[in-house]
């Protein structure tokens, strides 16, 4: 694709694209997995205690299998950093995601969270919540809690983003990101009661990882060399002389 000076188009191989994006998907798919590793726990004798913990909580220093799932939050978290700086932030056609750098935030955090996890389980121990409440946890208790707060903020900015820059198109990621705007609606509320009422976080926190889910496969998924807004398979646009856009 040629560009003229100061138009601001970026020149993009037609043999490197595929495979980068190709191997953002290989690499996001596996960080996936490894991100919902909660799917496991209900199917494990003695991994669930009971539902109104959060599964993070299972993650905290000396529960059982913690490291399993600590290492499973930081290779999720860094696999999923590296499909998205592969797919990058820009569509073949120079179209900035605006959602993109949010994605990354969002990634970065889940691996500083399986880095830095709870010292003890707050949700399922009531001396462990009170110590918790008083700062009189050790340091990387509070890393683990700030990170988790950022990795919600950072994914629902980045969903609105999304959905505000695919509202106006009929395709596949616009009707994924405006299910998800509802979804949200309804489930933080319900997160809310979880998190002050320690009561069914084990019920309500999945809601939001596979909305957070849907969300990285439909940002690593979407055609590429499709401006933002047109669906797949339309033409590109063209001037008043007939000639595309792309071809510029």
């Amino acid at each position: 694709m040629l560009s003229h000076p100061g138009v601001g188009a970026r020149s993009v191989s037609p043999h490197l694209i595929p495979r980068q994006i190709g191997a953002a998907r290989v690499l996001g798919v596996i960080g996936l997995v490894a991100y919902n590793w909660w799917v496991i726990v209900p199917f494990e004798h003695g991994w669930m205690t009971s539902v109104d913990g959060f599964f993070s909580d299972m993650s905290a220093d000396g529960q059982p299998h913690a490291w399993f799932m600590q290492r499973a939050d930081m290779v999720a978290g860094t696999l999923l950093v590296l499909a998205l700086l592969l797919r990058g932030p820009t569509a073949s056609d120079g179209t900035r995601r605006r959602e993109w750098p949010w994605l990354v935030a969002f990634s970065a955090l889940g691996a500083v969270g399986g880095r830095f996890p709870y010292a003890c389980a707050s949700g399922l121990d009531s001396a462990c919540r009170t110590l918790e409440r008083h700062l009189d946890l050790p340091w990387h208790h509070y890393v683990h809690m700030t990170a988790g707060v950022s990795e919600f903020a950072t994914i629902t900015i980045a969903i609105w983003l999304a959905y505000r820059r695919t509202r106006q198109a009929d395709t596949f990621e616009s009707h994924v990101f405006r299910s998800l705007i509802y979804l949200l609606v309804v489930a933080y509320p319900l997160l809310a009661v979880a998190y002050l009422g320690d009561v069914w976080g084990a019920l309500i926190e999945p809601v939001f990882f596979l909305a957070f889910t849907a969300a990285l496969l439909a940002e690593l998924f979407e055609p590429a060399g499709q401006p933002a807004g047109q669906p797949a398979g339309q033409p590109a646009p063209t001037d008043a002389e007939g000639k595309s856009h792309r071809d510029r």
